[in-house]
């Protein structure tokens, strides 16, 4: 990546208090979004690299043009620990390459080809009322399974170790889906 500007790099907090997201001015993922739990999930990219080596990073999730990064529940977020992920952002994204898949990853569009008209109508709803609301926060979900009215997600980012995510979120999306598309639906965590 050629960066001919100066890196801009704003920091936002999220619900979830171990949990910091970065606005960056440039590209950090240009189609999809991926979540990092440890250096080896990281090979290959500098920028998500460097930050594991940070001892208090426990996971980095990238959706565009946003990172959201978690912290050891055990860490105060000062400063200084903003200011050393924004110093990686910096001093690495010139070698950064946007346009990197995840192993596993595939299009949304070809995987939504090939789901039952129930889980596109699913991930329908949820594209439309819950995903912006989670990406706002730094975070999203993933649809894991449906079956027997019971649908089993996964938090992603900031989402996947907030509290409120737990309680609050999953009551949101189960009530929002029995409204929209069947009164005896379950959501679960999986």
């Amino acid at each position: 990546m050629n960066l001919s500007y100066d890196v801009m790099v704003r920091t936002l907090p999220t619900p979830n208090p171990a949990a910091i997201k970065f606005i960056v001015n440039a590209p950090l993922k240009t189609i999809g979004k991926a979540t990092f739990y440890k250096t080896e999930d990281a090979i290959g990219l500098p920028l998500v690299e460097s930050l594991f080596a940070l001892p208090e990073v426990l996971q980095a999730h990238i959706f565009e043009n946003v990172m959201t990064v978690t912290f050891l529940d055990t860490v105060n977020h000062t400063e200084d620990l903003s200011e050393q992920v924004i110093s990686i952002i910096r001093t690495r994204l010139p070698v950064h390459d946007p346009d990197f898949k995840m192993p596993d990853e595939k299009e949304v569009k070809k995987m939504r080809d090939n789901l039952s008209p129930e889980m596109l109508q699913i991930e329908e709803i949820l594209d439309r009322t819950i995903r912006p609301g989670l990406q706002a926060d730094g975070g999203d979900l993933e649809v894991l399974s449906y079956s027997n009215n019971t649908l089993v997600i996964h938090y992603q980012g900031a989402c996947g170790t907030c509290p409120s995510s737990m309680y609050g979120t999953l009551d949101a999306i189960q009530s929002i889906l029995q409204e929209e598309f069947n009164p005896d639906l379950r959501v679960e965590i999986g």
